[in-house]
C-alpha cells in the first residue's frame, strides 16, 4: 500500500525529531508519487511555537516548487493536524492530508473538528485517517512515558 510508504517516511521524520528531543512528530509532502519535503517538529530547538512538522513541510515543498499552492500535493503526518496545521493546510491549498494517530487534544482534521472539510472554507482538503496509527502513536506514548520516568 503506498500510503504506508509515505507514511513510513513520515515515521523516520518523527524518530529524528525524537532523538533530538522534540515531540515526535514526522511530515512529508508529496506530489506525483514523489517526496518532495520531509520535515519533523523543531519547536523546541527552534523557540518557535508554529515550527511543527507539518509547517516545516509545507513551507519546504512551497519553496521546492515555487509557489504556495500545493493543490497536487500530499502531506503524510504521523499525528492528526492541530488546527494551526490544517489552517496552513487549507491556505495552502493542499489536495489530501493522510495523517497516522488521532489527537484528542488537538485533532481538527477528524477528531474535535473537521477544518479542512468545512464548506465554508474557500477550499477544503481530503481526509484519510489511522493509516499505521499503532505505529504513531506508539512513537508519540513512548516518547511521553520516557519523560515521566
Amino acid at each position: 500500500m503506498f500510503e504506508e510508504k509515505f507514511m513510513r517516511a513520515a515515521i523516520e521524520q518523527a524518530k529524528l525529531a525524537a532523538e533530538k528531543d522534540e515531540v515526535p512528530v514526522g511530515a512529508v509532502v508529496v506530489k506525483d508519487g514523489k517526496i518532495i519535503a520531509r520535515a519533523h517538529n523543531m519547536r523546541e530547538a527552534s523557540k518557535d511555537p508554529t515550527a511543527h512538522a507539518e509547517i516545516l513541510a509545507l513551507q519546504k515543498a512551497a519553496k521546492k516548487l515555487g509557489g504556495w499552492r500545493l493543490t497536487d500535493c500530499e502531506l503524510y503526518v504521523t499525528l492528526e493536524p492541530c488546527p494551526m496545521c490544517s489552517g496552513a493546510a487549507i491556505n495552502s491549498r493542499l489536495g489530501k492530508i493522510i495523517f497516522g494517530a488521532f489527537d484528542a487534544k488537538a485533532g481538527c482534521c477528524s477528531t474535535l473538528y473537521q477544518l479542512c472539510s468545512d464548506a465554508r472554507f474557500n477550499h477544503q482538503v481530503q481526509i484519510i485517517g489511522g493509516i499505521l496509527e499503532k505505529d504513531c502513536a506508539l512513537l508519540l506514548s513512548n516518547f511521553f512515558k520516557a519523560k515521566r520516568i
